[in-house]
């Protein structure tokens, strides 16, 4: 016994303290909690963060366009500017920082657990800290650290107190390569994304408008580095001809290429700026005449990109990473110069990989919002060929169309018994009572059921779809489903096994149901041949109905002893079109033979007093109403003309005889015949369970 009970007391004492650790758990404050790496609030944060990331990744090319060149031929910065800029870039930096502290509170998956399922969840702070510390810290660290502020406040200052001028002023720029931690964050942000939900963006256009805005920002990127790269081409062009007049008169100095330095020494660099060549010599409009090749950078002066406003600098240098990336730098033309030959190099190659990649992301993102209309249109093809092939008629390809399309409209490709069977049973239960319990209630048939029962029909219910015109069920075929009408109309007829003379028809709309030939078979215990059809149901518009199977209602009988209850019997005898037929038809033949019996009694009556009349009671059987007579009187006294009664009634016999033949035969022969052939009353019921 102490075996028995030995492994249900280790699982209570797992579950106490299981419970222990919720429990204590709840009561950690929420800054020190250990998160799932799985929860919702992981999800939503890396969502924001990788938001916050493509933003950063936006606003550190910004600082490219500080930089441009006065018309006062000096270099300058925007320092409004730079200002806006570092206020912004210092926002998403502290969102850095908190994924920092978010990744020192969230638990991995050990991966020495990973043999089976989802593996075990680390959540221990300190082998969490470590793994961090050991991995990926060095990265994230590197990309929140504010090197931009630093540079901007600080480099910039200290290079021109120095006298460096712009030239270490563009190279401090050039400190954003932080750029490239940051991009190395946000490629395994977008990975953990997708392996914890499967997708980065919920719908197509979503994902193209993501893709696409990536390529923008590769362009944005681009744009701004040809930017940097123009100005300090010209800055170099300037320092290579003012060391040549270094010893001129005035002599050349760089400070005067320094629009921070041009009102100090004003008079001076006036009288240099009239008589140097440099700003000749390094002018890239006249690049023919001057001895220095901008190349590619050329567009930058030419075009007066370099000393226009802000949002005129950033929009053409958008406008040119975009033409050069998506045409591979084709349109470049550089020159001998080796660091533009490698940044051409760099654009084409890095055009090439984007186009394929995001635009090819793009492009298969938008081809997934049409994949079912292809398929749809490559499934219409084939079977227009197999018609063809075929030679079906006219009328039969045209009826399987007008189902294609029907199929389409109502499904638009999904095939919806695949996605429901590969659910649990559960889940599919609850998919299929919000579905189908609202419209089978709608039926009045059940209304008389349990919500148990009910559960148990939404579960088997299967949807259908009919066209105009189709045959759902002939006469005298097997019935092996019964419909509930959800959509359209259907007509039931019958003529009662074939014959002559005889011809019912019903219409069938929402809520009706036929087949309840499989009802009465499903309650017979031991039945196993399938019913046959009484009538024949053709849909007169587009129908849409659920459908119960033979199998289905089967099981409900041997299951649900409720089926069999007489109240739910008397209910499917009042909405069952084929028992209220029977009903009419029953009625209808009673009345007939009722009147037939009238009119015979009738006949025989007035042919008896027509015989026992005496010729002197003339008046008397004139003034004498046959309809005070009742089938209790004597047709005559008993105590007069006893010895003729015998004879008369023996020929009112005989005639009422031929008369009635002669009747009969002229009603069979005119259009309103009261004969009516014999309409079989439907199965009963077993009403022996209650």
């Amino acid at each position: 016994m102490t075996r028995i009970f030995e492994k249900p007391a280790s699982h209570l004492r797992h579950f106490q303290q299981s419970l222990k650790n919720k429990s204590s758990s709840a009561d950690v404050p929420w800054w020190r909690q250990i998160l799932d790496p799985n929860s919702d609030i992981v999800n939503r944060w890396n969502y924001v963060f990788l938001l916050t990331c493509l933003i950063s990744l936006f606003i550190d090319p910004l600082y490219f366009y500080v930089p441009f060149v006065s018309e006062r031929a000096c270099m300058s910065t925007d320092d409004e500017a730079a200002r806006e800029i570092t206020i912004y870039r210092s926002l998403t930096d502290i969102f850095y920082f908190l994924h920092i502290a978010m990744k020192f509170r969230t638990a991995f998956v050990a991966p020495s657990s990973r043999v089976f399922g989802r593996g075990e969840l680390v959540m221990d702070p300190r082998e969490i800290a470590i793994r961090y510390l050991k991995t990926d810290f060095i990265v994230d660290f590197t990309a929140a650290l504010p090197l931009p502020q630093i540079v901007i406040r600080y480099v910039i200052p200290a290079a021109k107190r120095n006298g460096s001028g712009h030239s270490k002023s563009t190279l401090a720029l050039i400190v954003l390569i932080q750029y490239v931690p940051r991009l190395f964050v946000i490629f395994p942000l977008n990975q953990q994304i997708i392996k914890t939900t499967g997708f980065i963006a919920k719908t197509a256009w979503a994902g193209a408008a993501y893709n696409l805005l990536l390529f923008m920002l590769a362009s944005h990127v681009a744009g701004a580095s040809w930017y940097v790269a123009s100005i300090g081409r010209q800055f170099s062009c300037w320092a290579i001809e003012c060391n040549k007049e270094r010893d001129a008169v005035p002599p050349c100095i760089l400070e005067f290429l320094d629009c921070s330095n041009v009102d100090e020494d004003s008079y001076i660099r006036d009288y240099w700026r009239n008589s140097t060549k440099v700003l000749d010599k390094c002018d890239a409009v006249n690049d023919e005449d001057s001895g220095f090749k901008f190349g590619i950078f050329a567009d930058a002066f030419t075009n007066e990109v370099a000393s226009s406003s802000f949002m005129a600098k950033y929009l053409y240098c958008l406008w040119w990473g975009l033409r050069n990336l998506s045409s591979y730098g084709q349109n470049l033309n550089t020159s001998t110069y080796i660091g533009e030959t490698l940044f051409s190099i760099f654009i084409s190659i890095i055009g090439l990989v984007l186009f394929a990649q995001l635009i090819g992301n793009m492009q298969t993102y938008l081809q997934s919002m049409t994949v079912k209309i292809e398929e749809w249109r490559i499934r219409k093809r084939d079977i227009e060929e197999w018609m063809r092939h075929r030679q079906l008629p006219e009328d039969l390809q045209e009826r399987v169309r007008r189902f294609d399309q029907c199929k389409w409209l109502a499904t638009r490709g999904v095939n919806e018994e695949e996605i429901l069977e590969s659910l649990p049973l559960d889940l599919r239960r609850q998919i299929q009572r919000h579905l189908c319990l609202n419209l089978v209630r709608r039926v009045p048939f059940f209304e008389q059921m349990d919500d148990q029962l009910l559960d148990a029909i939404c579960e088997r219910l299967v949807s259908t779809l009919s066209i105009m015109g189709t045959y759902v069920v002939l006469e005298d075929d097997p019935v092996n489903e019964m419909l509930f009408i959800i959509r359209g109309q259907l007509e039931s007829s019958t003529t009662n096994g074939g014959r002559s003379g005889f011809f019912n028809s019903i219409t069938l709309g929402p809520n009706d149901f036929c087949g309840e030939e499989l009802l009465t078979w499903a309650l017979l215990p031991n039945s196993t041949q399938l019913p046959a059809s009484t009538r024949t149901v053709r849909t007169l518009t587009e129908v849409e109905a659920f459908a119960l199977r033979a199998e289905d209602l089967k099981f409900f009988a041997v299951q649900f002893k409720r089926l069999h209850s007489m109240k739910l019997q008397h209910a499917f005898r009042y909405y069952s079109h084929q028992w209220r037929t029977w009903g009419a038809c029953f009625i209808q033949a009673a009345w007939r033979r009722y009147r037939k019996k009238k009119m015979e009694y009738e006949l025989a009556l007035q042919e008896s007093y027509y015989y026992n009349q005496d010729p002197n009671d003339e008046g008397n059987y004139n003034e004498q109403s046959f309809d005070d007579v009742g089938p209790e009187q004597p047709l005559v006294d008993s105590g007069s003309r006893g010895s003729q009664q015998l004879g008369a009634t023996i020929l009112a016999k005989r005639f009422a005889t031929n008369t009635r033949r002669g009747i009969e035969q002229k009603m069979a022969d005119s259009s309103s015949s009261l004969k009516m052939p014999k309409l079989f009353k439907p199965d009963e019921p077993d009403f022996s369970a209650e």
